[in-house]
């Protein structure tokens, strides 16, 4: 606990961005989300694997301009304390977590990117529930008032790494079809306990089977990632 004071007693209103850390959601026996392909269901879609593959193509994108790292790179699992540890490790200036959306409603559709900060959306406090499970041990935590003070150190830098990456998404999702359902505040653990300015995204509905077909199309992952590396690429750029 007196490491994270710490850590925040260090952290500079002022930011050059140059590692990135990349977070696939889930992994191992977590597996996330999970949704179905095939004329009679026959085919399971887990999050887990959706979030590591496109996690692994927006590194291979950001690593051609700077330094970009994982936080698992197999199905495997990784505790949020350990994904926050491993980005003072790397020394991470951007965090970035990526998931897949689900819903009781098999009609449920389209794209969110949250930042941290504070909420009392209805429907971003449904997705934080969601993302938030399992926690335990040291991860309990994490109260009110420590996110409190990461939200106040990093929520400038986050909102503007949101804008810039949902710019350069908006095209690729429309090109696909998939509703663009913007950019909201959202209350996650994994962005608070990595202390650094970063972004949740939920790409789409697996739950879906119509948008899973979509999501899960090699095409799809390639531009989905060129676009969200681009998007940090101008904040980095911006930020120097």
């Amino acid at each position: 606990m007196k490491y994270f004071f710490l850590c925040l007693f260090f952290f500079s209103e002022s930011i050059i961005a140059k590692v990135v850390l990349i977070d696939p959601g889930h992994g191992g026996e977590e597996c996330g989300a999970v949704g179905y392909l095939g004329s009679n269901r026959n085919r399971q879609i887990f999050e887990k694997d959706l979030s590591l593959r496109l996690s692994i193509k927006i590194k291979e994108e950001l690593s051609k301009t700077t330094s970009a790292y994982l936080t698992r790179s197999l199905d495997r699992a990784v505790s949020l304390q350990e994904r926050a540890d491993l980005a003072d490790l790397v020394k991470a200036d951007l965090f970035l977590s990526i998931h897949f959306n689900s819903s009781p409603n098999a009609k449920s559709h389209g794209f969110e990117l949250y930042y941290l900060d504070n909420n009392s959306n209805v429907a971003a406090n449904k997705v934080e529930r969601s993302e938030n499970l399992n926690l335990k041990g040291e991860e309990l935590i994490v109260n009110q008032i420590l996110v409190d003070l990461v939200v106040q150190q990093t929520v400038h830098h986050s909102k503007a790494l949101a804008r810039l990456v949902h710019e350069k998404i908006r095209p690729v999702i429309k090109q696909s079809k998939i509703d663009d359902r913007g950019v909201k505040p959202g209350l996650f653990y994994v962005l608070a306990l990595s202390k650094r300015p970063g972004l949740l995204v939920e790409v789409g509905f697996v739950s879906n089977p119509s948008e899973l077909r979509v999501v899960n199309e090699e095409k799809f992952m390639n531009n989905l990632a060129k676009a969200i590396a681009s998007g940090v690429m101008s904040f980095i750029n911006q930020s120097k």
